[in-house]
Formats: structure tokens, sequence, C-alpha cells
């Protein structure tokens, strides 16, 4: 029996509802590791791979800032895998899987945060959603256009982990993630954004302590630590309430959620994608898309193989930092040449 066995064996001892990586399987069939499970070869695949890094540049909400205590979209992914894995570690699940989709959760995103994917969602035929980005990237963009070959409950918990200002727990099961881990991960991204935000929103002095709902306070603490405590322990103990039927929280803390991230709405996204932000980043990203567009040969690669151009430039630029798209706008607004001449 060699270590990877071994590890499957452990896994026996997880609660009867845990994903088995024994069980899984991938898009294409491949030769097991000797001392690693499926779930922790997809845990590694992500973090080795250039999208999870580019994700230290990307905005999670406040774009630049003079700070360097503000989160990114890459601080904001960890903070979601630690929630995650300690729920998972909690309810005998398997903690693998859980940090597998949470570190690969947001690879999608686009630079300058939800605004930048507003602006990608008016370029792209169709439109343009983070969550299904994510997705595309471990499955056709990753490794030279091979995709990163993951099991499928990896992939399907990167799918269904997006609620947007839609419901935290979907009353229609197909908008759930198939596995517990994967609703676990659901759920850990709207604590961590919700908590981590209101903190960093604090510290650009856009709202005050006195500003938070005082039921919320009451309810869930005072503190951004405290507050994720009380969350984590009531999905916890709600969870088990119910056997592991699937990942739950109690009425009265799931409203507290749903009122924090209404106040997020109100005072701070809504506030930070204001006509004049949005219409920078649109021209910004409309510029760069033209520029692509015209120049396919100089930017973007040849894969994946069949998909129209329009598709790929949309690719590459979901892909880029905030400050690799402000470089090739200053590119396009102040060209290498006339620098030169301004020299001269």
């Amino acid at each position: 029996m060699n270590i990877r066995e071994k590890l499957e064996k452990k896994e026996e001892l997880l609660h009867a509802r845990a994903a088995r990586s024994a069980d899984s399987k991938r898009q294409r069939g491949e030769q097991k590791s000797p001392v690693r499970t499926e779930f922790q070869r997809d845990r590694d695949r992500i973090l080795h791979s250039k999208s999870f890094r580019r994700l230290k540049h990307k905005t999670q909400v406040f774009i630049s800032p003079e700070g360097d205590h503000f989160r990114t979209r890459l601080t904001h992914t960890l903070e979601v895998s630690q929630i995650a894995r300690t729920i998972a570690r909690a309810l005998d699940l398997n903690e693998d899987l859980t940090e597998a989709i949470a570190l690969g959760h947001d690879l999608g995103h686009t630079p300058f945060g939800h605004t930048g994917e507003k602006v990608l969602n008016e370029l792209l035929a169709g439109g343009f959603r983070h969550y299904e980005q994510s997705l595309r990237v471990v499955d056709k963009l990753e490794y030279d256009g091979k995709g990163l070959n993951l099991t499928n409950e990896v992939r399907d918990g990167i799918l269904k982990h997006s609620k947007g200002i839609g419901p935290i727990i979907p009353k229609n099961d197909s908008g759930l993630p198939i596995t517990l881990e994967g609703q676990i991960v659901r759920i850990s991204d709207i604590i961590a954004y919700v908590n981590h935000d209101i903190d960093d929103a604090l510290r650009a002095k856009m709202i005050t302590n006195n500003d938070i709902p005082q039921s919320s306070q009451k309810l869930l603490g005072k503190t951004f630590a405290k507050r994720i405590d009380t969350i984590v322990l009531d999905i916890i103990a709600e969870s088990l309430k119910h056997n592991l039927e699937f990942i739950s929280i109690s009425k009265d803390i799931y409203q507290e959620i749903y009122k924090l991230r209404d106040f997020l709405y109100d005072k701070v996204y809504l506030v930070k994608e204001s006509p004049g932000e949005l219409k920078k980043i649109r021209n910004i990203l409309n510029s760069v898309y033209q520029l692509i567009i015209e120049n396919p040969g100089e930017y973007i690669n040849p894969f994946p193989p069949g998909d129209p151009l329009e598709r790929r430039a949309i690719d590459f630029i979901a892909g880029m930092t905030d400050r690799y798209a402000m470089n090739i706008f200053k590119r396009i607004t102040f060209p290498i040449n006339d620098i030169t001449e301004l020299l001269d």
C-alpha cells in the first residue's frame, strides 16, 4: 500500500457524506500519484498556476489603494480557504477538496474588480460571468491551452461558488454544488468578503463603526474576528443539527449576513462604482480590447483552438492584473515613440 492509498484509507473515516478522492473522476484519465490524493493534486495544480499568482495584483474592492493592508483578490481567496477549511475540518468533511475549490474559485476574476467584470459583460456576446470564466481557466486556458484537468468535484465547486446579489443558499438544488465541501466554499466566500470588505471600508474611511447595522453588531459581534467566529460556529452547529444533509445556517444569522451585504452594496460597492469610475474603466478596457483585436499576434496565444478571436481577446483581458491593463492602456494613450520625441 503506497502513501496515497493510506491517505485514501484515512478518508474512509470521514463523515458518510464527505467526498472521497478515490471515487473522483477527471475529464481525462491520468495515472494516479503514489503520494497525493486526487484532491491534493488539484489543490497543488491550482496553487502553482499562473492564474493563481496573478490574483495578488487584482482588485478586490479598492482599486490601487495607497495603503498596504487592503485586500486583493489573492488575500480574499486565502481568507475564504481558511474559513472553509475550518468548517470542513469541524464537520469531518474532506478538507483537501474544500481547499482546492476555495483556491480556484476566483481564478476568472477580471482586473478592476466587479467594475471590470461589468465592462467585459458588455463586450462579450452572451455576457461574462467570473465563475464561468474560472471554470474556463482551469478547463481550457491554463497550461498552454491544455487546462489543469481537475476532478469533477472541484470543477463543480468552482462553477457554483458565486451568489452575486442572489440567495446564499438557493432554493433550487441545481444552484448548489454537488458536494458539501463545495457548499462550504460557497458560504465561506460571503463570510469572508462581507467581513473583510467592511474592514477595508473602515480603513478607507468610507464608513465608521457606527454605520454598521446595530442588529448585526449585537448578534454577530462588533469586531471582524468576532463576526466570523459567530457565523462559523453557527454554520457548524446548524449543519450538525441536520446531520449534514446540507450545509446550513440559522435564520437569524442568515438574515444578518444579508443585511451586511445590502449595507455594503449601499455604502461601499455602489459608491465605489460611481459613473465616473465606471467610465474610466470602460475606457481603459475598451481601448485595450480594440488594440488586441487589431493586433492579435502581439498579445494573445493561439489557444484554445477553434475559439473566435473576440472570445480569446476577452480571455486575455480577464487574465490581466490591474497594473498590466494600465500599462497597455498607457502604451495606447502615450506611445513610446512620443516619449522618445519628447526626450529628444
